[in-house]
């Protein structure tokens, strides 16, 4: 472990046990980080989209930083984590503008599950999110796996470094989950 990543961890720790000022300075030494998984998210998104990557960043941050609950093993449970959260945030919006330009009325479509979902479609991120909570009944490393895959952009190297999981693992469980994700997805309920 580098300096670096202890001295991370050091305010990842300091920040779940309360302290505010080490969650201020996690922010600043994190920003990097979770500007450039925002950027991957809004990366093939046209100009115009209403959620910018810094208000992505900062409300992921804020719901990170309010929940307490959670104790940070390291910068990378941080990431996945914060990865998560920009997940639900973005599902939040994509509902949001459901519910105001369609009166909340989904259409079914078909994805491409080896890309990621298109954030201007609020429909695609409020599907692949239902089918998400649909596999994490069924398989949650599956799950965990798609999720830090279209969300945060994570290769499979990326992902079975974050979960700890060996790569060849990582690569079976994301061909299993990208078979059921075609299938849900595809089935046109």
């Amino acid at each position: 472990m580098s300096a670096a990543d202890a001295d991370i961890n050091d305010l990842i720790q300091r920040s779940s046990e309360g302290d505010e000022n080490a969650a201020a300075q996690l922010a600043g030494v994190l920003y990097g980080d979770l500007r450039r998984e925002a950027e991957r998210q809004f990366s093939a998104e046209n100009l115009g989209h209403t959620l910018q990557p810094t208000a992505l960043i900062h409300e992921s941050f804020l719901r990170l930083v309010n929940q307490g609950r959670t104790k940070w093993q390291n910068r990378e449970h941080f990431l996945a984590v914060a990865t998560s959260m920009m997940r639900r945030v973005l599902t939040d919006h994509a509902r949001s503008r459901l519910r105001l330009k369609r009166g909340g009325q989904k259409r079914r479509t078909t994805l491409p599950v080896d890309q990621q979902i298109s954030l201007d479609q609020p429909e695609d991120v409020v599907m692949v999110h239902d089918a998400l909570e649909k596999l994490e009944k069924l398989d949650p490393r599956q799950a965990r796996i798609v999720e830090l895959r279209f969300f945060g952009g994570f290769s499979n190297a990326e992902v079975a470094e974050a979960l700890k999981l060996s790569l060849r693992t990582v690569e079976g469980e994301w061909a299993s989950a990208r078979a059921w994700l075609r299938r849900e997805l595809g089935s046109g309920e």
